[in-house]
């Protein structure tokens, strides 16, 4: 983690912006986000053979989930890289204010979905639900738990970038931190995306 926020923070040594294409952000956070998937990767496939073992248990506990909490923080991440993408591209075409603002709204966002997951989470327990309950509630409480703290760890490293680019950090040629943070963003969005259709909605 202290290596991720070390690259946000790192002040990039200005450049003429390459007219090929190229891989956004530090070559690390990339490997960082390769494994990281890998492991979402095991757990979604170990779900789908719990789930294939045992579809009868499965569809009746599915049907006990919040769907409407469920896509409203599709929504929300979703909405959220959204405003990662505008801080990214305001910090290319040099616009300063525009650039911490953006990273704002996003953490706005993923502090909702955060909130929405509290809620939910307070529910299940309140109701008795824990980890043995059974195999449904297991996968349900470890896969989402799981991802409840990468978006926690994705909240911390866009408060770095918010408060680089406060300083004017983000400039065209200088995005280096600011893209690596975004890429995190992105990947937390994106197992999400295929968090919620797995978990909750798919029989």
């Amino acid at each position: 983690m202290l290596a991720i926020i070390g690259a946000m923070t790192t002040v990039a040594v200005p450049h003429t912006e390459p007219t090929s294409p190229r891989l956004p952000g530090d070559l690390a956070i990339w490997f960082f986000i390769l494994a990281e998937m890998l492991a979402f990767a095991v757990f979604f496939a170990s779900y789908a053979f719990a789930r294939a073992s045992d579809p009868a248990l499965f569809n009746l506990y599915q049907q006990t989930l919040d769907r409407n909490a469920g896509a409203l923080n599709t929504l929300l991440l979703i909405t959220g890289s959204w405003f990662v993408v505008l801080a990214v591209q305001a910090a290319h075409r040099d616009d300063q204010s525009a650039v911490p603002r953006h990273i704002a709204l996003g953490m706005l966002c993923g502090a909702g979905f955060l909130v929405v997951k509290v809620f939910e989470y307070a529910e299940k327990f309140g109701a008795g639900i824990t980890l043995s309950t059974n195999t449904f509630y297991m996968f349900y409480i470890s896969l989402t738990f799981f991802h409840f703290m990468h978006v926690i760890l994705g909240m911390v490293i866009l408060g770095v970038i918010w408060k680089q680019a406060r300083k004017g950090a983000y400039r065209p040629g200088e995005c280096n931190g600011l893209e690596s943070g975004a890429a995190y963003w992105h990947m937390v969005d994106l197992l999400w995306i295929i968090l919620f259709p797995l978990v909750y909605v798919m029989r």
